[in-house]
């Protein structure tokens, strides 16, 4: 499915270059290590939670590329650390989260262009809205606008708060790009049994937006992709829905055993070919890197893997008086005092 005007011209019309194809493949096997990596850390007790998105890479790289962080803004749910990672989030920042340091992440929004991160269901859909709303309001004299870029499963596109954002804004004509990664399982239960008629995006058509259903696994298809929705979006002809088709091939969350409701081989046949061995041997038929390329994408993955393991390992609690600085807007003379006295008492611990 492709209802989205075709891109004439700009960077939404040009393939990527060699050099940009191999920063893919990079940023793809630092991602890949980061989350099984992640995995282990949970096991080991260094982390207590975490979502994994092991074969999602190339729909989180391949949308994270495309965004311009010096003006556009991405919401995503639990399950972007890919995309957090494409965008130069750090990642002991961006752990924090898992490691229940800070909700949130550590790392600034308003730098990084990467909102907090949402735990709640479809909650991101919402903001990124009311964000992308702000944008068209704030236009001035035809000027270019800021793009939200929001992500969610095929299970969250069943929640009400999905349709309201929509409809806002399709209504509004809000410079939004919905990115669905659709990785077949709502946690326990298939896309069949709970998206009507199996597609996301053909839902689009009833907000009167174009949408694209992709091929989730392949990193150029979601990057150019997502460059056709960005440009679509900028030049004020509202929001974009992309259904990037993907496969979740471990579990809902380090808490989840799928093997409660899949098989070993019903996964391996369904998942197909993991995007990364696949993108690596487009790479190399084409002679665009070689052994020691990826000899050396490799090497770099893993001294993150390690720089990182060792930063989260270091992270301490917060200290309890930011609620004073973050949770109120305005504190009554009662808190003023409480906050007053914690501080007193921090002092001399």
């Amino acid at each position: 499915m492709d209802t989205l005007p075709p891109a004439v011209s700009g960077d939404a019309a040009e393939s990527p270059s060699p050099a940009q194809l191999r920063r893919l493949y990079s940023l793809m096997v630092a991602v890949r290590h980061l989350d099984t990596s992640a995995i282990a850390w949970q096991r080991q007790g260094i982390i207590p939670g975490y979502a994994p998105e092991l074969g999602q890479e190339a729909a989180q790289v391949g949308s994270g590329y495309a965004v311009d962080t010096t003006r556009d803004f991405v919401f995503p749910t639990y399950r972007e650390m890919g995309v957090a990672r494409t965008m130069g989030v750090d990642m002991v920042s961006y752990m924090s989260t898992h490691k229940a340091t800070w909700h949130g992440g550590l790392y600034n929004p308003m730098e990084s262009r990467l909102a907090p991160i949402q735990a709640v269901v479809a909650g991101s859909v919402l903001h990124a809205v009311g964000w992308a709303h702000g944008q068209t309001l704030e236009q001035k004299d035809g000027g270019t606008l800021g793009v939200a870029l929001t992500y969610f499963g095929d299970g969250a596109s069943s929640q009400g708060d999905v349709h309201e954002a929509m409809n806002f804004a399709a209504v509004m004509k809000a410079p939004v790009v919905f990115f669905v990664q659709n990785n077949g399982w709502a946690i326990s239960v298939p896309t069949e049994r709970q998206v009507a008629g199996g597609s996301v995006a053909a839902r689009a058509a009833g907000y009167g937006m174009p949408a694209l259903q992709i091929d989730g696994d392949d990193v150029v298809a979601v990057l150019e992709a997502s460059r056709r929705a960005f440009a679509h979006a900028r030049s004020g002809n509202g929001p974009v829905l992309i259904e990037a088709m993907t496969y979740r091939r471990g579990p809902h969350s380090t808490s989840d055993d799928p093997g409660r409701y899949r098989s070993l081989d019903e996964e391996r046949d369904d998942a197909g070919v993991d995007p990364l061995e696949r993108f690596r041997q487009r790479l190399l038929a084409e002679g665009i890197a070689d052994g020691a390329f990826f000899a050396e994408a490799l090497a770099a993955a893993k001294t993150e893997v390690e720089q990182t393991r060792a930063g989260i390992q270091a992270l301490g609690s917060r200290p309890g008086t930011e609620m004073f600085d973050l949770v109120f807007q305005e504190t009554t003379p009662a808190l003023q005092a409480q906050a007053a006295s914690w501080r007193e008492e921090s002092e001399h611990v």
